[in-house]
C-alpha cells in the first residue's frame, strides 16, 4: 500500500495544493488531547505544523487489522470517503502509516456526536436556539441532502445511526463513518448495519439497495422526536420480529406533529420499492413548512 501525501492542508480544505512528491508522517503533526476510543484505535485532535489547521487524526493498529480481517473493509472506506465532497460528510483529508499503525487524517467537528445530544437531552428540541439546539428537521433534511449526493455516487451508506453523525462548530451535521458502506450500482447482500436500524430486507438476509439508507432515516426521525427507536425491544429476536411486521406507535409524549408521523410512516415502509425517495422527503410538508433543504436552519 503506497499512502502518498497528495495534498497540504490549510485553512481551506477545498483548495488543497498538489505536494505528489511528499508523504506524510507524524511528524507533520502536533498531537492533542484524545476524543475517543473504538474497537480499532483511537482518534485524537492534532494541528498540521505547516499550516496550523486542525484536523482529526484517527489512529488504527494494523493488530486489530489482521485479527479481523478488515483489510478490504478499512480500504473500501476509505476510497469512499476520499471521493465525496459535501457540506454534511465528514472530510478524510488523507492517510499514512508506519510499521504498527495506519493514521487517517479527517476534518475536526468538534461539538458532539448527535448521540450524546440524544442522550442528554432525551430528544432533539422543537425550538432552535443559538447554542445549536437544532429542529430535527433540520438534521433529517442535511441527511437527506448528504445521502441523496451519496446514492448520485452510487453509494449506500448501511449504517446511518446517531453514533456515526458528528457536529462542527457551527451545528452542522456530518456523517463521519464510512465503514459499512459500499459502492455498488448493483443489489448487495451482505447483512450490516447495526440491530435497531436494519431494513427488513436486511432482516432477512434477501438483497438490498439504497433504499435500506431511505428505511434509517424514518428510524432516525423516529428517533430525533422521541429519543428513542420505534422497534427496540428486549430481545434480538424481538426486534427483528416488529422490525418485520413494521410494529410501529406513535407514544403521546412528547407531542408530535401529524406531519411528522406521516413523513416516517412513508419511509418505513417494509416494501423498500415503496418508502420515499429522498428527493420526495426534501418536498414533504414536514420538511417544506419547517426547513430550508439547502442546509440552514431559521433561528
Amino acid at each position: 500500500m503506497v499512502l502518498t501525501r497528495k495534498s497540504q492542508l490549510n485553512s481551506k480544505p477545498e483548495e488543497q495544493r498538489k505536494s505528489p512528491k511528499k508523504q506524510w508522517s507524524l511528524k507533520d503533526f502536533e498531537i492533542g488531547k484524545p476524543l475517543g476510543k473504538g474497537k480499532f484505535g483511537r482518534v485524537y485532535v492534532a494541528r498540521e505544523l505547516q499550516s496550523k489547521y486542525i484536523v482529526a487524526l484517527k489512529v488504527i493498529f494494523k493488530e486489530q487489522i489482521n485479527k479481523y480481517k478488515i483489510h478490504y473493509q478499512l480500504r473500501r472506506e476509505m476510497e469512499i470517503q476520499t471521493s465525496l465532497r459535501h457540506p454534511n460528510i465528514l472530510r478524510l483529508y488523507g492517510w499514512f502509516h508506519d510499521d504498527e499503525r495506519i493514521f487517517l487524517i479527517l476534518e475536526y467537528a468538534h461539538r458532539c456526536e448527535l448521540y450524546g445530544l440524544l442522550r442528554k437531552n432525551g430528544h432533539l428540541s422543537k425550538k432552535a436556539s443559538r447554542n445549536g439546539d437544532y429542529y430535527s428537521f433540520f438534521y433529517i433534511a442535511s441527511l437527506t441532502n448528504a445521502l441523496a449526493y451519496c446514492h448520485e455516487k452510487h453509494v449506500i451508506h448501511r449504517d446511518i445511526k446517531p453514533e456515526n453523525l458528528l457536529l462542527d462548530h457551527e451545528s452542522r451535521l456530518k456523517i463521519a463513518d464510512f465503514g459499512w458502506s459500499v459502492q455498488s450500482r448493483s443489489k448487495r447482500h451482505t447483512m450490516c448495519g447495526t440491530l435497531d436500524y436494519l431494513a427488513p430486507e436486511m432482516v432477512e438476509n434477501k438483497a438490498h439497495d439504497y433504499a435500506v439508507d431511505n428505511w434509517t432515516l424514518g428510524i432516525l426521525c423516529y428517533e430525533f422526536l422521541y429519543g428513542a427507536t420505534p422497534f427496540e425491544s428486549e430481545t434480538q429476536s424481538d426486534t427483528f420480529k416488529r422490525i418485520m411486521r413494521v410494529d410501529l406507535s406513535f407514544p403521546s409524549t412528547p407531542p408530535v406533529s401529524e406531519e411528522a408521523k406521516n413523513l416516517i410512516l412513508r419511509l418505513l415502509v417494509r416494501d423498500s420499492a415503496q418508502r420515499l425517495l429522498l428527493q420526495k422527503i426534501l418536498e414533504h410538508p414536514w420538511i417544506i413548512k419547517n426547513a430550508d433543504p439547502a442546509g440552514t436552519c431559521d433561528t
